[in-house]
This record gives C-alpha cells, structure tokens and sequence, in this order.
C-alpha cells in the first residue's frame, strides 16, 4: 500500500524522499540548515511589503500544480506548469524591490538584523491619545496631515521613499512634522505599530475616478494607498481642517474625535488580539487548575 502511494507521487518527489532516506550525510543536513535559513531570511524580508502577498499567491500556485499531478488532474497541471515554467523570471520582476533591498542589506552586513520590539498593549491607550490630541490640534489650526498605519500588509517600499524616523509616537513629534515649511511636512507618516517609521513618505495616486474634484493630492494619495493595501490613513484636511479616514480605496469624512478614537482602537485591537487570546488561555488553564 505505502509503495503504491509513492508511485503516485512525482518522480522528482520520489528522488528527493529515496535520496533523503538513503543517502542523507552530514553535509547534507548542514547544507539543508543553510538553505532553510536563506530561505527564513528571505521570507521575514518580504514580510513587511507588499510582495508577501505575491509570495502567497505563488506559494498557492506550487501546491495546487503539485496537488492538481498527484490527482491526475491533466489539463489543469498542464496550465500551471505553463504559469510555473516562467517562475525565475516572475519571481525577478515581482520581487525587484526586494531583491534590490536585500543585496543592498547584504553590502552593509544588515541582512540578518533583528526587528523592533513589539510595544505592549498598555502603550496603545497612550498612543492612541497621543494621536488624537495631534489631529484636534492640526485640525484646528488647519495644518494638513496625512498618517497611514501599517496592517498586515508591509508598507515597507513606502517607507523606502521618505526619511527614516523610527521615534516612539507623540503628538508633539507628528505636530512638528506636519508643521508647514518644515523639511519633513510634505508627504504622508508610516506607523507601525507605536513607532512613527518615516515622514516625507510618497504614496500612490489614486486612479478611480469616481472621487470627488473637491478633494486634493493627499486625499487622493490616502486613497491609493488603500487600495493595494489593507494600511488605514488618516488625513486633515489644510483648506477646511476636516478630519477623514481612508480604508479599502474609500473614504469617510467629517469625523469626530470619538470616531477617530473607534478607528484606531480597532487597528490596536487586531494587532494585540493574539496577544490577548493567549493571556486568556493561559488564565483559564489556571484557573482551571485551581
């Protein structure tokens, strides 16, 4: 029965599992170590852009061309090997940016530098203040900004095209960036998380053109962003103070401080909503115990 199963599987799976069985040495698994390694590094450098969507898709395409073989699903292993067949070249010109970053990091011995610390959900009410009292205070003096925070898709080719920031979240910090004739108040701020990334950040246009004339560049910049990505911006407008917010390629204007205050705790929830789930598993294991 286990050699009948083997049968069905590709040639080259059968190979690669007798090779591993029979032939596996010390090299071998230190050359194995090797690559799963380039292979985890390369993975956490697309993990924060826009291309870790791609590589799910192309991650999909594999599974079902390998899945569609095993069942005998002729025609449509055939129209995925076709797609597959052309993989190095897709993968190049998909992954440009980040082939690019990643030979850049390499040259400065960066590759395998950890990331930031994760904040703790105690700091998100601070923040969430903190951002509140810097919109009220632009929007009433009509100061322009525009802020867009960081889901789960990685906003890192964004970050790229603006200045490195990287300073905790304060509304006395994003005030001073928007502030007009300042060097860094042009341009949208990436958050991440509680962590102002970078300013001076140029994002997409928009190119629905359903929106309304009324709105300018950075709206219809707070628009594009949303529509290649799940990123969330909040906008003030210069000419009228308004405050909007922009999600999916839509947008919702004339918001309080109570709606503001609702959006945001929703974006701080879902980044801690693991974190929560396990605290309270770990309670109801005690508690249970006792």
């Amino acid at each position: 029965m286990r050699d009948a199963g083997l049968e069905r599987l590709p040639q080259t799976v059968r190979t690669a599992i007798w090779n591993i069985a029979n032939r596996l040495t010390f090299t071998d698994m230190v050359d194995i170590l090797i690559v799963a390694v380039v292979v985890y590094e390369l993975i956490l450098l697309v993990r924060r852009t826009r291309g870790s969507a791609v590589l799910k898709g192309l991650v999909f395409l594999v599974a079902a061309s390998w899945i569609s073989n095993l069942l005998g699903f002729t025609a449509l292993n055939w129209m995925l090997n076709g797609i597959l067949s052309y993989g190095a070249l897709v993968l190049v010109v998909l992954f440009q940016p980040e082939l690019r970053r990643a030979l850049e990091q390499m040259g400065r011995g960066r590759l395998f530098e950890l990331g930031h610390k994760e904040e703790s959900e105690e700091d998100s009410s601070v923040i969430i203040d903190e951002i509140i009292q810097c919109m009220t205070d632009l929007s009433r003096r009509r100061v322009g900004a525009l802020i867009v925070f960081e889901r789960k898709t990685g906003l890192n080719d964004v970050i790229e095209t603006g200045t490195t920031v990287d300073g905790r979240i304060s509304a006395p910090l994003l005030e001073n960036i928007f502030e007009p004739n300042t060097p860094l108040h042009d341009g949208a701020v990436v958050v991440r998380g509680t962590r102002v990334v970078a300013a001076a950040c140029i994002l997409p246009l928009t190119e629905n053109q359903g929106v309304s004339r009324e709105l300018g560049t950075r709206h219809r910049a707070a628009i594009g962003v949303g529509e290649t990505t799940d990123a969330i911006a909040l906008i003030v407008s210069e000419e009228t103070g308004v405050m909007s917010m922009t999600e999916g390629g839509r947008i919702t204007r004339h918001m309080d401080t109570a709606s503001i205050r609702r959006v945001l705790e929703g974006i701080y929830t879902e980044q801690h909503s693991g974190i929560r789930r396990l605290l309270q598993q770990l309670r109801a294991g005690k508690e249970k115990a006792a």
